[in-house]
């Protein structure tokens, strides 16, 4: 057993916590044993596993799957463990994935996001946990927002992130001429907009465009959509938090597509 926060794997493990330390290492962190029930759902790879005694007897399946699939497992004292994990109170158990195993190919097809400049990992992580329930297709994420793999939007998406396609768009622009030249449509959401966004065909292939949670969309990418709409706010309420936004569209999609409601626009 692991006990020494001095051991080269827990100094190793505790600069994950920095976004700097996750790019240089190519590794990123899974914490608490929902994630890792997910992970081991879909098969995902891992490279380390680290568990408490306490977690190991009451979870004895899942860390048998889980060594099944990770290149190391190591049983780790409470301190060790609550040195590498980033939440106040770990559960007991704490493993590392490799970055470049985390993304898949976004699709061209149903219902995709593309968010410009998300900063706040609680927002992306309920926006990938949405997208994922309402069914949607992927999700496009601008190169200068916060990391996909930033522990605390793995366990804001609530163990979703591992069913969603999702890539990094280092210019989001190119991808959305991309996906007009495929056949989506491209839905800007601003409050200056005429149309509802229930007054999209839905059904259409489409790709929504959300800005930062302060500076909204930017105009460059605003003027590339073929429809703008807004939701409606009540007199003296500015916006609406952004994975708010994204719930309603993306239901709004879920509830046209699946009910075949005849065009609405």
């Amino acid at each position: 057993m692991l006990t020494s926060l001095q051991n080269p794997l827990v100094k190793q493990i505790r600069k994950l916590h920095s976004t700097k330390e996750r790019h240089k290492q190519e590794l990123f962190l899974l914490e608490g044993t929902h994630l890792l029930e997910e992970a081991g759902a879909v098969g995902y790879p891992l490279v380390t596993v680290c568990c408490t005694p306490d977690w190991q007897a009451a979870h004895a399946s899942l860390w048998e799957r889980l060594c099944s699939r990770c290149e190391r497992a190591e049983i780790v004292s409470e301190e060790v463990l609550g040195a590498i994990a980033t939440t106040i109170q770990p559960d007991g158990v704490v493993a590392t994935a490799r970055r470049s195993e985390s993304f898949n190919q976004v699709p061209f097809d149903g219902i995709v996001l593309a968010l410009e400049t998300i900063q706040d990992p609680g927002n992306l992580g309920t926006i990938i946990r949405t997208a994922a329930a309402a069914g949607a297709s992927g999700l496009w994420l601008s190169g200068d927002s916060v990391d996909l793999d930033n522990p605390k939007v793995l366990r804001a998406s609530a163990g979703q992130w591992f069913r969603l396609n999702m890539a990094v768009s280092e210019d989001l622009l190119t991808t959305v001429q991309q996906s007009q030249q495929a056949g989506m449509q491209v839905i800007a959401t601003l409050p200056t907009a005429k149309l509802t966004y229930w007054e999209i065909d839905w059904r259409k292939p489409s790709l929504i465009l959300l800005g930062n949670e302060g500076a909204g969309l930017s105009a460059d990418l605003a003027k590339m959509a073929d429809k703008q709409v807004n939701i409606p706010l009540s007199p003296g309420v500015e916006s609406l938090n952004v994975a708010i936004a994204a719930a309603l569209m993306l239901y709004e999609a879920r509830r046209q597509i699946t009910s075949c409601l005849p065009n609405q626009r």
